[in-house]
């Protein structure tokens, strides 16, 4: 079987490197790329050396969202949003903090996955965008919660895409970098955080839940 999602455990700080494994499809998020992804949480929420996770994406794209293919078959229905809802609630409620190192373009359920996770460095070349605005709701919620409801409402409702510097401005990411740096700058952040005992960190992410919202069950509604 492909290899899907690439983990690395925690380093000596503390840190593990999730990196989803689909480049000849954009990164595009299959029903076993999302399960593997969540299973992989899943364990590092389990190993207790683990205090911060950075997820990138292979190649030059963090990723292209869902893979649409699989919507059009309807035998996979029940699996599919099964699998959906596994992974926003996996990664909404994931109790140690995260870091996105957006490597590429991160559209729809890329750009979900994102501004999901509680920090973002991007590279200088990334777009990030809702283009299945025209045909679906987006996870607005998160969303809201970073850039506020004005911002929120036009990438939503308009799909627009918006490059590095932008998102940069709008507070969406923290950092823009160039292309090459960006999973070291991501790694640096991380670093940083996993400072924290382990203990203090899941207080403080469990402080930013409450804060977002986020309650146990949470999933597309938000």
């Amino acid at each position: 079987m492909t290899t899907l999602v690439h983990g690395e455990g925690p380093d000596a700080a503390g840190v593990a490197r999730l990196t989803l494994q689909r480049p000849d499809k954009r990164n595009a998020l299959s029903i076993a790329l999302r399960d593997q992804m969540s299973d992989a949480l899943d364990a590092l929420v389990a190993d207790s050396a683990c205090r911060v996770v950075v997820i990138t994406g292979a190649g030059d794209v963090f990723s292209a969202g869902f893979d649409l293919d699989e919507f059009t078959h309807p035998e996979l229905a029940d699996e599919l949003w099964a699998s959906s809802d596994r992974w926003h609630r996996t990664i909404l409620q994931f109790p140690l903090p995260t870091v996105a190192a957006v490597n590429g373009s991160a559209y729809g359920g890329g750009f979900d996955l994102a501004v999901m996770c509680d920090v973002r460095v991007a590279a200088e070349g990334a777009q990030l965008g809702h283009p299945e605005h025209s045909f679906s709701q987006v996870v607005y919620g998160p969303l809201h919660d970073l850039v506020g409801g004005a911002v929120a409402r036009d990438l939503a409702l308009t799909g627009r895409r918006i490059d590095a510097a932008e998102a940069h401005a709008l507070g969406l990411v923290s950092r823009v970098v160039a292309k090459d740096d960006v999973l070291d700058a991501a790694v640096t952040v991380a670093t940083e955080i996993a400072a924290a005992p382990r203990d203090v960190l899941e207080q403080m992410k469990a402080k930013i839940l409450r804060r977002a919202g986020i309650e146990p069950g949470a999933t597309l509604d938000l």
